[in-house]
């Protein structure tokens, strides 16, 4: 082969994520009560739109998270570990320019002396390297080559989104049992208890005319501009995506099992134990959280330093601090869900069934495997959706402060703390932390709102509430 696979801490654990939801999807698909209850989720348009723009990051993120090392001429192999993502973003990663540009720019930012050909000097900005560098005339010919590109872009994002429509409309038809017009109508005008399939193409359409857009201008030009090193800001914007990911579901790995064994212990059995659980979580608490998360990151980032002939590569060292970043927040961060939990054990701890099989001798963990845990289930699933948010943001503050990932690492806390020295320049340096903070307000609210529609979905009374006339 011409390159080896490299699979990283993160690589394994995000793909193991992966089967893990593929087997609660079958989980799913097998109990009629969740069954029903995501079906409410994708009947909402709201739901189904979050959930697209969701699948969206959720793709890119995955790309990412595929490495490998090329194979030099030689034999060797590469240094440098890559990933399919960067395979697909090759031409941005080539037309690195010398420093910033503006968006769509082609001229530098930054004003140079420049030679003429007659011996005398001038301070202006020069021409890009790549950014429009196919423009004979750029103040003549750029704004119709913008126009034709875009154009162009978007003609291929709308036929690529009907085609996915017709595709989905056949496959609905064979579904239904319908012709092909029938089925079309049906998907516009939905029955009460179809799932939002308009949502899902419309939303979906709109993701592939921006994408079409922004791939046809990033043939000539760099679409969010570029840094002061003079790299392109949508490739560390697309870069940055898997490590926001990877910090929102990772650690909830490591917050789950701490969460929900101590919460359900503290309240199903009381006493002694329960006071030692609400010390530890009352205590953890009353510790600032950036403090704690700081001195944390700081020791495994010593340890790191004094074990540099461990790694082979600084993607293998970053990527083992973002793991530790992970573990780190989700040991800090477990308290929430662990007193929700308590407080909801307690009160089902009291009902007629989990006494009937105390009085009929069951064990209490069994009673917790069979009647407390599945009935906490929503709380679980609400807590996990809701909090991927705040997750998120959570890695751009520790960046800020420098402690979140490794500085050599793609994220919007790195992408953001570069670009806050910048907006003191003339002329400002302004797309970078646009360009970090668009990213990131997408995912955020996509996963908020998406949020919102599962805990309407999963809450007793939420729904009882949507039940009363």
């Amino acid at each position: 082969m011409s390159f080896q696979p490299v699979i990283l801490w993160t690589d394994a654990l995000v793909w193991l994520l992966v089967l893990a939801i593929a087997g609660f999807a079958w989980h799913i698909a097998r109990t009629p009560a969740l069954r029903a209850s995501w079906h409410n989720v994708l009947m909402r348009p709201m739901g189904v739109s979050s959930l697209v723009v969701l699948a969206a990051f959720v793709l890119v993120g995955l790309a990412d998270s595929l490495h490998y090392r090329e194979r030099l001429a030689g034999g060797q192999l590469d240094v440098e570990v890559k990933s399919v993502l960067d395979r697909v973003l090759a031409p941005l990663t080539a037309q690195t320019e010398r420093t910033y540009s503006a968006p769509l720019a082609t001229h530098s930012q930054s004003r140079e002396t420049i030679e003429k050909p007659d011996g005398s000097t001038v301070r202006e900005t020069p021409r890009l390297q790549f950014g429009g560098a196919h423009l004979a005339d750029p103040d003549r010919d750029w704004p119709g080559d913008v126009l034709a590109r875009i154009t162009a872009g978007l003609g291929l994002g709308l036929l690529a989104g009907m085609l996915f429509a017709a595709l989905l409309v056949a496959m609905l038809a064979r579904v239904w049992r319908c012709g092909f017009a029938s089925a079309l109508a049906r998907l516009w005008r939905p029955r009460q208890n179809d799932p939002a399939w308009r949502s899902l193409i419309v939303t979906l359409a709109l993701l592939l005319l921006v994408t079409g857009a922004a791939a046809s201008l990033a043939g000539g030009y760099h679409v969010l501009g570029t840094d002061k090193v003079g790299q392109d800001v949508l490739y560390q914007s697309l870069k940055s995506i898997r490590t926001g990911l990877v910090i929102g579901t990772l650690t909830t790995l490591v917050t789950l099992p701490v969460a929900i064994g101590l919460g359900l212990l503290a309240g199903y059995f009381r006493g002694w134990l329960d006071d030692l659980i609400q010390y530890v979580y009352t205590t953890l608490n009353s510790i600032p959280w950036v403090l704690l998360v700081a001195a944390a990151v700081l020791i495994v980032q010593v340890f790191i330093e004094q074990n540099e002939a461990s790694f082979s590569s600084v993607a293998e060292r970053a990527d083992v601090r973002l793991l530790a970043l992970c573990v780190i927040i989700g040991l800090t961060g477990w308290t929430g869900l662990a007193r929700l939990l308590r407080a909801e054990t307690l009160k089902l701890r009291e009902l007629d069934y989990v006494t009937a099989a105390r009085a009929f001798g069951v064990s209490g963990p069994r009673i917790l495997l069979r009647h407390i845990l599945p009935n906490v289930q929503h709380l679980i699933l609400i807590s996990v959706v809701m909090d991927f948010s705040g997750l998120v943001l959570a890695e751009a503050i520790l960046s800020y402060v420098g402690v979140g990932v490794d500085p050599v690492m793609n994220s919007w806390g790195n992408m953001i703390n570069a670009a806050r020295l910048e907006l003191a320049r003339e002329p400002v340096v302004w797309w970078p932390l646009l360009a970090a903070f668009g990213f990131m307000f997408a995912l955020v609210l996509a996963a908020n709102l998406f949020a919102d529609v599962v805990r309407d979905a999963f809450d007793p009374r939420m729904a009882a509430r949507g039940n009363r006339p």
